[in-house]
């Protein structure tokens, strides 16, 4: 049921043991710009700034998003609220789909994202995927470092195992880390003891399973081909019905509670612990209204048990192809 309350005063949340105080959801601007098709008939400037506006404190970016063209987004719709605000950025991609975490490296993208952000400061700096040519320990040592200059808030990891975790945390408090969880996946659930022992907070990203858990998804076929649901495992034949066929009935339960099918999953997130604030992203504004209002909802222990004998154990396909598969240490 939703609870009554103001939809605009959206709750609070504390990542990490010693990370920021942001809204209980998140904003991802991927999509603004990249990995989702090329449609852009809605204006990110204008969707970010009605993020804001309806309680929104905590805005993910990165430097593979466009190159500069997505943290130049963010950083123009945010201009004015800056200082109320939280901004995430991310390095440790080459263009060609490398990785490449070097000291060097690190501190140079990080230049750059202050200069597309227009910004002195970003709270968080991300590691976007482990390079396994660095050790982490001097990955995180060189974000210590940019902390101790003022350049950067808060250290996170994205898509890192236990072992990477206690090693960069041992140099440098891993205030949060961010890895793909929802509905339809549940592997980061291994993890979530280390994340527990050591008081960081956790950021899903695909928190709808791509648009999946919105009830509007298509065949493969049907998306154009810079769209990545084009070759997304979960919408090939065979995963594909099956997870129409999940998501026929986790709709109906949403109906039965007077939601939207996305607003159970991102309620279903919400009520697996304290420490975590699901990212969803879009480029619409009712899809966003619907993504904050899901911060309004709570889930029955009768509710959750339903949900858990729809989807026991995530959805059907891989949530990538073997060749982006990240691998965890």
């Amino acid at each position: 049921m939703v609870q009554d309350q103001d939809k605009t005063a959206l709750p609070r949340r504390r990542l990490g043991r010693n990370g920021p105080v942001v809204s209980a959801i998140g904003y991802g601007a991927m999509g603004i710009t990249d990995f989702y098709g090329s449609d852009r008939t809605n204006d990110g400037v204008k969707t970010i700034r009605h993020a804001h506006a309806i309680g929104v404190t905590f805005f993910d970016t990165a430097e593979l998003y466009g190159w500069g063209d997505n943290e130049r987004i963010v950083g123009k719709a945010l201009a004015p609220v800056r200082e109320d605000v939280v901004i995430a950025t991310k390095f440790g991609w080459t263009r060609d789909y490398g990785y490449n975490s070097r000291p060097e490296h690190i501190r140079k993208v990080l230049d750059n994202s202050l200069r597309c952000l227009g910004v002195e400061y970003v709270d968080v700096l991300y590691q976007h995927r482990v390079d396994p040519e660095v050790p982490i320990e001097d990955v995180a040592g060189t974000v210590k470092d940019l902390i101790d200059a003022g350049k950067v808030g808060h250290f996170g990891l994205s898509e890192a195992g236990p072992e990477t975790i206690r090693r960069a945390h041992a140099v440098q408090p891993v205030a949060m880390l961010q890895t793909e969880y929802s509905l339809f996946e549940r592997d980061v659930e291994a993890v979530f003891p280390v994340l527990s022992e050591l008081g960081i907070g956790f950021v899903p990203y695909s928190p709808l399973g791509r648009g999946f858990l919105t009830g509007s998804a298509k065949p493969a076929a049907d998306y154009d081909k810079s769209d990545m649901r084009s070759f997304d495992p979960r919408w090939q034949p065979g995963a594909f019905e099956q997870n129409v066929e999940a998501v026929r009935q986790l709709t109906l339960l949403a109906q039965a509670r007077g939601i939207k099918v996305s607003q159970l999953a991102l309620a279903w997130l919400l009520a697996q612990g304290d420490h975590i604030v699901p990212i969803p992203g879009t480029r619409s504004i009712a899809r966003l209204d619907e993504n904050v209002g899901a911060a309004h909802v709570e889930l029955s222990a009768d509710d959750l048990a339903e949900i858990a004998r729809i989807l026991p154990s995530g959805g059907f396909g891989a949530r990538y192809p073997e060749a982006f598969m990240p691998q965890w240490t």
